[in-house]
């Protein structure tokens, strides 16, 4: 007890600063690894830790010397198994919103006609019960997503994306990459999710929309073939069957900001209620 109370009595202000840190830094690695493989490595890992410590305490020196051993050198096969989580956070860390807070740099009014052509063509996909699958490329680049398509560059436009969409077409099957106001790349092959807690109902197109958000910052609109259903991935959660409204708030968020963002919705809300009243 008196040692419990001269540690206490000794904590400084920074020594708080640092255990807080620690912890912090300990919670955002186990929430990026949590409900992925790496999960289950580190507990086994620990285990291990846990029986090499136990082994050097009971003196059995031969199981000791074994797992130590195999702790010395497993080091460099952490870092191989686990690249790809290694990749994911390093990405994250990278990430930063203090210069951005939408995906395009233009004037309100470009920004609200590529809103417009979005949700004209996920509406027409929708009614159609054409699949379709947009990837929206935000901070971190997708390069290497957009080389296993066909270069596009082209401004976004209903009747194009229509055209890439529409079935039995060469480039209907992929992904479309979006960057800012223009289509980037179509017919692109997208990275299926590692989550394997997924409900098995859950298709390709929705497993390969949440992949690519479980290692980019993108955010990825699906459109369901068979029933029509609009979903949205975003950090590696997977939104089902959202209505319109909410759609046009989340394009609305990565293309304007603040009271622009407010006067889109509100415009298009009028919009609305004048058609339903026709």
């Amino acid at each position: 007890m008196e040692t419990i109370r001269d540690i206490a009595l000794n904590i400084r202000i920074r020594d708080l600063i640092d255990m807080g840190i620690v912890a912090f830094v300990i919670y955002k690695i186990f929430m990026l690894i949590r409900e992925t493989r790496a999960e289950q490595l580190l507990k086994g890992i620990l285990i291990l830790l846990v029986v090499t410590q136990l082994s050097k305490s009971l003196e059995l020196y031969t199981i000791y010397w074994t797992l130590e051993k195999t702790m010395n050198y497993g080091v460099i096969a952490i870092f191989i198994v686990f690249q790809n989580e290694l990749r994911k956070g390093l990405e994250y860390i990278g990430r930063t919103k203090f210069f951005t807070d939408s995906i395009v740099n233009s004037d309100a009014e470009a920004g609200e006609k590529v809103v417009e052509e979005l949700m004209e063509t996920i509406r027409s996909l929708s009614q159609q019960k054409i699949g379709g699958l947009v990837v929206f490329e935000r901070e971190i680049g997708l390069n290497e997503i957009a080389e296993t398509g066909v270069s596009i560059n082209g401004d976004i436009t209903a009747n194009l994306l229509g055209n890439i969409f529409y079935p039995n077409t060469p480039l209907h099957d992929g992904a479309v990459i979006i960057k800012g106001n223009k289509i980037k790349a179509a017919g692109c092959f997208l990275p299926l999710s590692e989550n394997y807690s997924l409900n098995k109902t859950i298709g390709t197109r929705h497993r390969a929309a949440l992949g690519i958000t479980e290692i980019s910052d993108c955010l990825t609109l699906i459109v369901s073939e068979e029933t029509g259903i609009v979903s949205i991935a975003e950090r590696g959660k997977l939104m089902r069957a959202i209505d319109m409204i909410e759609l046009k708030g989340k394009l609305a968020e990565m293309y304007s900001s603040g009271e622009k963002k407010k006067g889109m919705l509100a415009r298009w809300r009028n919009r609305n209620e004048k058609n339903k009243v026709k």
